[in-house]
């Protein structure tokens, strides 16, 4: 399994998660401290800035391409997540707010899912496994395999564009706390 983006919020859970759940995971960064952090988190690092998404696939897959590519980057960062599956894989992304040629995705048979919880949740729609995902994952925080990064910088509730500006710099690593 690849994760996109393994030292920020989302990716750093993910990454956890997947390795719970027995996967072999692999996962990009842009910087030594983020490389550093999705190694400790049990993941192996890719430095996307070195290493060109094929090139990475044909060390980490002999050029098959990854089963899963989960993507917590997005934008125009889905086509290299299309381009890193194998045939017939799966991409999963939490930001896919994007307008793309989805025609690799649609030449190499790939699955997509956009995973947003909140709304089948809001619309009562399976609810009793969203519950039950839920309860096995407090269980692994309980049993401490799970992990949370908090970025390095915290904020008041008067510096959320300072927040957001942290965020956009691509420097955060883990969750940004805003507190009042």
């Amino acid at each position: 399994m690849l994760v996109h983006g393994g030292s920020g919020g989302v990716g750093h859970i993910a990454l956890q998660l997947a390795k719970q759940f027995g996967a072999s995971v692999y996962s990009t960064g842009g910087g030594e401290q983020q490389l550093a952090l999705i190694n400790r988190l049990g993941a192996t690092p890719i430095n996307y800035m070195t290493e060109s998404v094929e090139q990475y696939v044909e060390k980490h897959t002999d050029g098959k391409g990854f089963d899963v590519v989960f993507d917590s980057v997005g934008g125009a960062n889905m086509l290299n997540s299309f381009n890193a599956a194998k045939l017939n894989g799966h991409v999963a992304s939490t930001v896919s707010l994007v307008e793309i040629d989805l025609s690799t995705a649609h030449f190499k048979g790939l699955s997509l899912h956009v995973v947003f919880m909140l709304i089948p949740m809001l619309h009562n729609v399976n609810r009793q496994a969203h519950g039950e995902i839920l309860k096995k994952i407090a269980q692994i925080v309980e049993d401490g395999d799970l992990k949370p990064v908090l970025d390095e910088t915290s904020f008041s509730l008067d510096e959320v564009a300072k927040a957001h500006q942290r965020l956009e710099s691509g420097k955060a690593m883990g969750k940004v706390v805003i507190s009042h």
